[in-house]
């Protein structure tokens, strides 16, 4: 019913865009260099080949290794620890005004001549979140009850991940500002396209590494098979 409705919104919205919306007849002249795609892949390597932009992309790339276990295997956790899903669900929905609201607020810090301050400032804090999520994977079990879970962990946890929240919305628009700032104006979507895409992957890949990692990093226990480790895929089984 929730995908049916938002789809029905979806298909009449961008038709009444589609039938109500008229394009500019005048021709602004673009300021674009690149041509066609060939140009574009050629502009991009140019780019690329910048001694400032592969240390950048480098460090971009690198930069969210820290915390990408505890962004991407936390909720993973809380629900095998017996969280249930639907509850992690709901508490999403108050993060999402604040979602709205922080870059509102963050984007302040980050109109000035050195939008990364902001990115180095938060970066301690969000690694600090990684500990705190680790205690909170360890604490779970041990306030579960046979109702479930106090209202009380609720309130922790939405805390703690409205705050995870303020941390990594300050990384986010203060890399996106910075991109704005030094992307050449002549070939600037192509330009920022290729920044913003680095850093995306950089927040990408270390989450699948960590996600990955999970299974064989994880120490197993069996209950009620003596001299059986269960520290592979196929003794688990057994």
């Amino acid at each position: 019913d929730f995908l049916f409705f938002w789809g029905t919104v979806f298909l009449i919205t961008t038709t009444l865009v589609a039938l109500l919306k008229k394009e500019n007849q005048e021709l602004t002249p673009t300021k674009e260099e690149t041509k066609g795609i060939t140009d574009t892949y050629r502009l991009l390597l140019s780019i690329i080949k910048m001694p400032a932009v592969l240390t950048f992309c480098l460090l971009i790339l690198t930069a969210k290794v820290g915390f990408s276990a505890a962004d991407a295997v936390t909720g993973l956790k809380l629900v095998e620890e017996g969280v249930p899903k639907e509850h992690l669900a709901l508490l999403a929905v108050p993060m999402v005004p604040l979602q709205i609201i922080l870059p509102l607020i963050i984007s302040k810090y980050t109109a000035g001549p050195q939008p990364l301050n902001t990115f180095y400032k938060a970066m301690p804090f969000r690694l600090l979140f990684g500990l705190e999520f680790a205690f909170l994977v360890w604490w779970t079990p041990k306030v579960k009850h046979e109702g479930g879970f106090p209202v009380y962990y609720y309130v922790v946890v939405l805390l703690s991940y409205a705050l995870h929240q303020i941390t990594l919305y300050s990384m986010y628009v203060a890399i996106m500002a910075f991109n704005a700032k030094v992307s050449d104006p002549l070939i600037g979507g192509t330009y920022m396209t290729l920044l913003n895409t680095v850093s995306n992957l950089g927040g990408n890949w270390p989450s699948t590494v960590a996600l990955w990692l999970v299974d064989p990093l994880t120490v197993k226990e069996c209950a009620g098979a003596q001299e059986q480790t269960c520290g592979t895929t196929v003794a688990a089984e057994v």
